[in-house]
């Protein structure tokens, strides 16, 4: 059971970081924040310094006078832990806590997150200044939680300190009992890298190329999220110990961190840093990119860890120092538009980084609500309006949940297995943007799932469709699984590069699509690349669904049926395989299984949606056009239509009926217009039956 944040009602919060300011503003702070209706404060993440000037001296009291002032205003206060940024102190007298690139180079002090997990002294160190914080604090009254740490692997997911190669052994021996099941899994009769002794084995080290063993590569993503997991555990253990009335969250989704198993193990909810604006500064060449509407897909991925979260960072103002993160000034209306993205996706506690931007140090151009001045601004001005807004919603959105009938489907095996595979990882990126984009601009709602060992059937038996575009990893245990959703009514959708390899990256001896080939009718007799002098195949439909002309992208697998009630929907029209099925659908049972024998463009995907006629459920209610997202939170009876403009010029609107909308109370009819990055919430009408 996926855990949620428990909230009362939409809760608006900001970062403050009081020790970067006068103590004489803290006060005007804190009562600003309450006329724009703040009532959250998330603090101490980075404060540990502070905390513990030098080693063994502890000093709480800066902290205790601004949760006294905190409280007195009537804010509640989130602390973070602060082990990401060690004191100098700290990483100077214990250089062993450091990590280390590929080569085995210490990164040096200065920046954060430089530091390893393994380090027996650092995680002493942690656990110390750890339970220090919780009993200077778990009993005072404006505590209500914990953040620890801060956006785990955050700029470095990789970790080769000599503490990290020891701890990968032990975790190896524990994993494989023995080197001989080592060496069978890691293939290594190949290229002579059989192991002999335990002292031999390595995380990943610095070679003639950049192609480590691919086997000893997968397990190295596994370790890492293993250790990073033991790391959390060595605080939450301490807080739930010291203070089990507080709950306890972390924030960010970065790599190699099976953030699932770390909140089902460790915490109560999953917390999230949206800045959208990312997606608009990183689209590239694409053709009508959903730039920040890009993120998205990004709290989808979230929702599949929490269904309702926390985002712990709000994008609130410009970003960026290093070249390729700078990011200009939201424009009028773009917070608003962003806080209510994060809420329609599962956020019902929202918290702006931050309250004022830093006037010293690496974030001098991460821009808060505040200017350096610290005079009122239009972004100040636009979020005391969400604050109002957010008061008078009051408890209506509380206790419901965004609503998806489709779902796209990844996993953690192959996305780190592709990260390497340049046969399957590139196929998995263009897929699964192609798939949302097209959802996106169709106002179809989707999911992003994470398929897990124990992924039971009734999760997803509530979709009616799952695109799970290129598993390579596949293990027959699976298959049995996607066979029964698809027999049960579900329809499965699979492309190029399907099943092919074992759990441990090993490519099995059996016809492609490996374990799912039954389920999907099909074998593959023949297969291509497109890369370099490679083209793409064209494809022909054998249906009307496809006016345009389409090529097959990235892989080309001939496909041959195998099995009786198979349908092909397309064959290739160019290239030696011309005539040769490219996709194909097997009905089983009540449900359906497809297979593609490429990577998904934009427009294959809208031909699929067309051929199982995949309509927005927002089409009873309005017609919007393809710039305005569509979504719904619902919870019994209730529901409600999010209807967000991420254009630079307002929408004409279409509406079935008269709605009323929740932001300004006004009743809407007819054909209204929604403003320039505008926001209507919706209340519609009971569902029938």
């Amino acid at each position: 059971m996926a855990k949620s944040i428990r909230m009362d009602q939409l809760t608006l919060g900001v970062c403050y970081y009081p020790e970067h300011w006068p103590e004489s503003l803290w006060e005007d702070d804190f009562r600003r924040m309450r006329e724009m209706n703040i009532s959250v404060v998330r603090m101490a993440e980075f404060a540990w310094a502070i905390f513990e000037p030098e080693e063994g001296r502890f000093d709480f009291s800066v902290f205790h006078r601004v949760l006294d002032l905190a409280h007195r205003y009537g804010l509640k206060v989130i602390l973070g832990t602060p082990t990401a940024a060690p004191p100098v102190w700290l990483t100077h007298k214990y250089p062993e806590v450091l990590n280390a690139d590929v080569k085995g180079d210490l990164y040096r002090h200065g920046l954060r997150r430089h530091t390893n997990y393994t380090s027996p002294k650092y995680r002493e160190l942690c656990q110390t200044i750890v339970r220090r914080m919780v009993e200077a604090y778990k009993d005072h009254p404006a505590v209500i939680g914990w953040q620890i740490d801060n956006e785990f692997n955050c700029h470095m997911d990789v970790f080769y300190a000599e503490t990290d190669h020891m701890a990968f052994r032990e975790w190896l021996k524990e994993r494989y009992g023995t080197l001989d099941k080592l060496n069978e899994a890691w293939g290594a009769v190949f290229w002579s890298q059989t192991y002999t002794a335990w002292e031999q084995v390595h995380l990943t080290r610095h070679m003639v190329n950049r192609s480590p063993n691919p086997h000893l590569a997968l397990d190295e993503k596994r370790f890492i999220s293993a250790v990073t997991i033991s790391f959390a555990r060595l605080q939450t253990d301490i807080i739930r110990e010291l203070a089990p009335h507080h709950w306890i969250t972390t924030n960010g989704m970065f790599g190699h961190l099976d953030n699932h198993e770390l909140t089902d193990e460790l915490l109560d909810f999953f917390s999230y840093d949206s800045y959208p604006q990312f997606g608009s500064i990183s689209s590239g060449e694409e053709e009508a990119p959903l730039l920040d509407r890009a993120w998205s897909m990004k709290l989808a991925q979230v929702r599949s860890i929490s269904p309702n979260f926390c985002v712990m960072e709000q994008q609130s103002g410009p970003g960026g120092w290093v070249d390729g993160m700078a990011m200009g000034t939201p424009r009028p209306g773009q917070i608003r538009l962003w806080s209510y993205q994060s809420v329609l996706h599962g956020t019902d506690l929202l918290v702006y980084f931050r309250w004022r931007t830093a006037t010293v140090g690496t974030e001098i151009y991460w821009h808060g609500i505040n200017d350096y001045h610290n005079r009122p601004n239009r972004r100040v001005r636009e979020v005391a309006q969400i604050g109002g807004e957010f008061a008078r919603l009051g408890e209506e959105l509380i206790g419901t949940a965004y609503q998806a009938e489709i779902a796209v489907m990844q996993d953690y095996d192959n996305s780190w297995d592709g990260e390497l595979d340049a046969w399957c990882g590139p196929l998995q990126r263009q897929s699964v943007r192609a798939w949302y984009k097209r959802l996106q601009y169709r106002h179809i709602p989707a999911d992003m799932i994470t398929l897990r060992q124990n992924t039971a059937l009734e999760e997803l038996a509530r979709y009616k469709v799952i695109v799970y575009p290129h598993p390579a990893i596949m293990t027959d245990e699976t298959a049995a699984l996607l066979t029964r959703y698809a027999e049960q009514g579900g329809i499965i959708i699979f492309g190029a590069r399907t099943g092919f390899k074992n759990i441990h990256g090993h490519c099995y001896m059996r016809p492609f699509p490996g374990p799912v080939a039954g389920l999907c009718g099909i074998t593959v007799e023949d297969f291509t690349l497109v890369k370099g002098t490679v083209a793409p195949a064209e494809l022909r439909w054998k249906g009307s669904r496809l006016a345009e002309c389409a090529k097959a992208e990235g892989f080309n697998e001939v496909l041959q049926v195998e099995a009786s009630g198979t349908e092909v929907l397309a064959e290739y029209a160019t290239e030696y395989y011309a005539g040769k099925p490219a996709l194909t659908r097997r009905r089983v049972e009540k449900g359906q299984a497809w297979y593609y024998g490429a990577a998904f463009s934009e427009a294959v995907v809208d031909a699929i949606m067309d051929e199982l006629e995949l309509v927005s459920p927002a089409d009873r209610f309005l017609e919007a056009p393809e710039e305005v997202e569509l979504g719904i939170r619902a919870a019994g009876d209730r529901r409600f239509l999010f209807v967000l403009n991420y254009s630079a010029e307002p929408a004409p609107i279409r509406l079935k009926a008269a709605l009323k909308d929740l932001l300004s109370g006004a009743v809407l009819e007819k054909e209204p217009v929604l403003p320039t990055y505008g926001v209507w919430i919706l209340e519609l009408p009971e569902a029938k039956g």
